[in-house]
């Protein structure tokens, strides 16, 4: 009888943790003004996989590094991932996503891609300050994430959000196995930096 009320209580418990953590990474559908420009700002669905996978397409050269298997996957794990799509005049622009790792307490960067026709406008840059925030309201103390070697214009945006670089990880990507750069996020020191950029 004893046992039969712990695991209620545990499961009782779970359950409730499972659901504020789902509240916590809820996103409200809005619009959101970036460089004077008017987006819509998302949650990213199952419906919108075709239209990730196009950008994939047309970022890495035709490639996916992401199959559609691997972004259900990622999309159906609701207490732990946070995926956000930007759309301009209902075409699916950029996206971003991250994994939440509560031992560590560590935000990881899964995936950052803007389609090339709005590259340089601040899109990019807009979804890694949500994924910021984000990780901040949930009291996470570092973000991580790896960037190509040869991702110059990435590493110089990661690093104007404060990011540094940690390491080198040799044939780090399937394919052409090009080394990538991990970078880390101290989401803590964010507090007392002259320049948080309104996080």
């Amino acid at each position: 009888m004893f046992k039969k009320m712990i695991n209620w209580f545990k499961n009782r418990l779970f359950s409730n943790q499972n659901k504020l953590r789902i509240s916590d990474l809820d996103v409200k559908n809005h619009t959101v003004m970036i460089n004077k420009q008017h987006y819509f700002l998302a949650k990213a669905m199952v419906t919108d996989i075709p239209e990730i996978l196009d950008i994939e397409k047309r970022v890495y050269n035709g490639d996916t590094p992401w199959t559609a298997e691997a972004f259900i996957s990622e999309f159906q794990r609701m207490t732990d991932r946070y995926y956000l799509v930007i759309r301009y005049h209902d075409r699916l622009v950029a996206f971003a996503g991250c994994s939440f790792n509560d031992h560590t307490l560590d935000c990881h960067v899964t995936n950052v891609a803007v389609d090339p026709d709005f590259q340089s406008r601040g899109l990019g840059y807009f979804l890694i300050t949500k994924i910021i925030k984000k990780a901040r309201q949930m009291e996470f103390k570092s973000m991580s994430l790896e960037v190509r070697v040869s991702n110059i214009h990435a590493q110089r945006l990661y690093e104007d959000l404060g990011f540094k670089k940690q390491e080198i990880k040799k044939s780090y990507y399937d394919g052409d196995h090009e080394d990538a750069i991990d970078m880390k996020l101290d989401l803590i020191s964010l507090d007392s930096s002259p320049t948080n950029f309104g996080m």
